[in-house]
């Protein structure tokens, strides 16, 4: 074998599966088309569970080093307020993708991530034992890599999902917007929100000193995808919306999409599987394709990499559809009511003003601020408790060695049991999987914990935790904990336990 997964795409979804292939031992290799990163700026930021997931594997500082946190977000431009949310980083934060590559690439260095540049995924053929992966190279006119596994991150028109025939279906574009980071010599402000006009709408903002990113967006017009897109283009766009282009100048990137909004019937097809925007497409709005695409890499990362080290069956991989697969189909879903609702027209408008009086209630806007931001996600488990397959609260703890807090328990991406009443019933539980799984005995601070979507729960009494910080099985406060239930929650996820003796 050259690897024990091929990672087909460089991106921030491949980046992030990558490393976390690397932080459980895995031997990973990544292919790109491309020669090298392009610096162009694309996605502009990340939502709370994102920066959540970060701070799970140690590494958020660096990010929050780089970026900027914003008071708040949107939803089709109509302002959605996350103060007060049940996160230690309820705020937005403006990092553009090319910073968010890099900051990725020094990580997955020091991991020992291996990528291949200049190598285009040309053929896939599976057998029982793995997957050969054919390559068109700069080198050479072809290349061939053996490994276990192949996952596509390669982009809306992904090559991998194409060879092993998944069906895209979805909804065609009816519109065309264009995006550009450009310099102004006559705007009359630093931010311009969204401005609905008879034909579109258009945004400027201010993402580093000297230059701006411009967006619009024409309905009832479809560009051809395969023209490439030019700076004139976005020029006459920008004056057919806003009578002026301000003498907008210098581009550094310019792109161009619509609000086609498509997914992958299904996210694996026997050794080869999809993450990112090669499993689902749509409408940029929010913000949220960057965030699904790397929530979508820690999702699949332990469990991939469970099944190669062979603790766990095959079968644990089909839990990665069934568990992204409905929350990509929310965000085709909310994407398209957004571009619907900035349609131009007088319905709209009427629309718009009723939708930005029900935001101005608090429910409404918690509501759809938990569902942009991915923290009211809760996967199918077989536990009633209210954190059961939810994302664990980062509570302080304290524990034998000092005080802690629950994401820095994750930090090397492995499952872990809390103990929080001191349960021998628990700690003999795990035995059987103390190879596999961290058993922690600490004390919460808090005699509750804030569960978006739910409001403060009592603390729970134990968690088993998976290594993406969802919660497999909890326990309440009083009471035997049902440890049958626990071992078997440790076995799906983690395999069977070890037999002693």
């Amino acid at each position: 074998m050259d690897a024990d997964v091929v990672i087909a795409g460089a991106g921030p979804t491949g980046a992030m599966l990558a490393c976390e292939l690397r932080l459980a031992g895995v031997d990973v290799m990544v292919v790109d088309q491309l020669a090298e990163r392009t610096g162009e700026s694309r996605a502009g930021g990340m939502h709370a569970r994102t920066l959540e997931v970060l701070d799970q594997r140690g590494i958020l500082d660096r990010f929050l080093e780089v970026g900027e946190l914003q008071p708040v977000g949107h939803f089709s431009g109509l302002v959605l307020d996350f103060d007060g949310f049940e996160s230690r980083h309820p705020h937005p934060l403006m990092l553009l993708q090319s910073a968010f590559e890099r900051l990725l690439d020094e990580w997955a260095e020091e991991l020992g991530v291996r990528v291949r540049w200049s190598a285009e995924v040309s053929g896939i053929s599976q057998d029982r034992d793995g997957v050969t992966v054919e390559l068109r190279t700069a080198e050479t006119e072809s290349a061939t890599l053996r490994a276990r596994y192949i996952v596509g991150c390669d982009g809306g028109r992904s090559t991998v999902r194409k060879l092993a025939d998944i069906p895209f279906p979805g909804t065609p574009a009816t519109m065309t917007a264009m995006l550009g980071d450009v310099e102004f010599t006559a705007l009359p402000e630093e931010y311009i929100p969204m401005r609905r006009c008879p034909g579109g709408h258009f945004s400027v903002i201010a993402f580093e000193p000297g230059w701006y990113r411009v967006f619009t967006s024409e309905y009832d017009y479809v560009a051809d995808p395969n023209e490439p897109a030019t700076f004139e283009q976005l020029r006459e766009s920008l004056v057919r919306l806003a009578g002026t282009d301000w003498g907008m100048h210098s581009p550094r990137w310019v792109s161009r999409f619509g609000d086609a909004a498509r997914q992958a019937s299904r996210y694996r097809e026997g050794r080869v599987l999809l993450a990112g925007d090669a499993a689902h497409i749509h409408y940029p709005a929010g913000g949220q394709g960057l965030n699904i695409g790397v929530q979508d890499a820690v999702n699949l990362g332990w469990k991939l990499a469970s099944v190669v080290h062979g603790q766990a069956p095959e079968s644990l991989l089909d839990s990665y559809h069934t568990e992204r697969h409905p929350v990509a189909e929310r965000v085709l879903h909310n994407t398209r009511a957004q571009a619907a609702l900035a349609r131009p027209g007088p319905q709209t408008d009427a629309l718009r003003d009723v939708f930005s009086s029900l935001i101005a209630f608090d429910e409404v806007n918690r509501y759809l601020a938990s569902m942009v931001t991915a923290l009211d996600i809760r996967y199918p488990v077989d536990c009633d408790h209210p954190l059961a397959g939810r994302r664990v609260p980062d509570a302080d703890l304290k524990t034998p060695d000092g005080a802690t807090r629950v994401y820095e328990l994750l930090h090397a991406a492995r499952p872990v049991l809390l103990d929080l009443r001191g349960s021998a019933e628990v700690a003999a539980a795990v035995e059987g999987w103390a190879d596999r799984v961290d058993l922690v005995e600490a004390q919460s601070d808090d005699d509750s914990w804030p569960v978006p979507g739910v409001g403060e729960i009592p603390a729970p009494a134990a968690l088993l935790l998976r290594p993406d910080g969802h919660v497999a099985w909890a326990a309440a406060v009083g009471g035997v904990p049902d440890t049958s239930a626990l071992r078997a929650s440790l076995a799906a996820w983690f395999g069977p336990a070890l037999r002693h003796g």
